[in-house]
């Protein structure tokens, strides 16, 4: 790690805040939860959405999401396309997820298009305007926030970055349904994509609010809360609703968990996660590439969230979607 770059990090330098947020995202499932969620929030304003590569193509993610944000009524969030490869080697999740987080979801026509600037030149432009300030929600690989780093590398220190992504106490799922073998027992999906680029993002200043393993694994999607969401008579909740049943087996056989959804919520309700500041590594080499690695005798450079109050995410996931007079509740 480079120790100019280490920033020491609490949960304390996370205090409530009324910046926009631009969402980093590969468009799965979970991460249309999450936006929608943040959509849902009338505290919450959207600046822009960049798409990654990653369990979506970034092209049929980004219909996804501006199908999304036309039903909530934000046609006019911009979003902008990240590149469709690594900044270092060639992985990439399973192809039989790629189909369906590149499938279609909802009906909503899309009255608007991306835009023509690359998300890394956004990003970096972005950046460079230090009168405005912002915080990033990451939900994917980070190769547009890396990217981004190459052209503006100060860019990052000192804004707030919530990421989805890492394992640190808890093994990797790279194994997950058992349609990927490796040797890599610790990584996380986001992370291992793109190493390279977490690594850069880590070691760049950055107020990194980790979101890994060790907490989404405490608060599972359960049939309770899809029940729940079957009663929302909103856009947005009956959005999230159909989600939820397409993964309903992978509910049912308690494996799908609030893995974004918690990193949105964590982001604007940070008592919803109990957080650790740690010196953080990711590691390039296999057997373990994209292994978030705990580092002792380095100062801490992210605050970690190592478990969750899962009903306290329930309460609060829930009551976007039904709380009367926001956008996505309840009449």
């Amino acid at each position: 790690m480079k120790l100019a770059a280490a920033l020491v990090v609490s949960s304390t330098l996370f205090a409530a805040s009324t910046d926009p947020v631009i969402i980093d995202t590969d468009c799965g499932g979970d991460d249309l939860m999450a936006i929608a969620f943040l959509l849902a929030r009338r505290d919450v304003r959207i600046e822009a959405v960049t798409i990654a590569n990653g369990v979506a193509h970034v092209r049929p993610g980004a219909e996804n999401v501006l199908r999304l944000l036309e039903l909530a009524g934000r046609g006019d969030v911009p979003v902008y396309l990240g590149q469709e490869a690594p900044l270092g080697g060639h992985a990439e999740f399973p192809e039989i997820w790629r189909k369906g987080a590149d499938a279609p979801v909802g009906t909503q026509a899309v009255q608007h298009a991306p835009q023509k600037e690359p998300a890394a030149e956004y990003l970096a432009a972005r950046l460079r305007q230090h009168g405005r300030p912002f915080r990033i929600l990451a939900l994917g690989p980070l190769t547009n926030l890396g990217e981004a780093l190459e052209r503006t590398p100060e860019g990052l220190r000192d804004i707030e970055v919530t990421i989805m992504g890492g394992a640190l106490y808890t093994p990797g799922n790279l194994g997950d349904g058992g349609y990927f073998q490796t040797d890599n027992k610790t990584a996380e999906w986001n992370l291992y994509v793109d190493p390279a680029a977490a690594k850069r993002v880590f070691e760049s200043g950055a107020k990194i609010r980790l979101i890994p393993l060790d907490a989404t694994n405490q608060v599972q999607i359960d049939a309770a809360l899809m029940k729940a969401l079957r009663k929302a008579r909103t856009p947005l909740g009956k959005y999230v609703s159909a989600i939820l049943k397409q993964h309903r087996d992978q509910i049912r056989e308690g494996i799908y968990f609030a893995w974004d959804p918690l990193a949105a919520v964590a982001m604007i309700e940070p008592g919803v996660v109990e957080e650790r500041p740690r010196a953080i590594d990711v590691r390039q080499a296999a057997p373990e590439e994209g292994r978030t690695a705990e580092m002792t005798g380095y100062p801490p450079n992210a605050s970690v969230a190592l478990s969750a109050d899962a009903e306290g995410f329930r309460k609060i996931f829930l009551r976007a979607f039904t709380r009367a007079g926001s956008p996505g509740g309840g009449p």
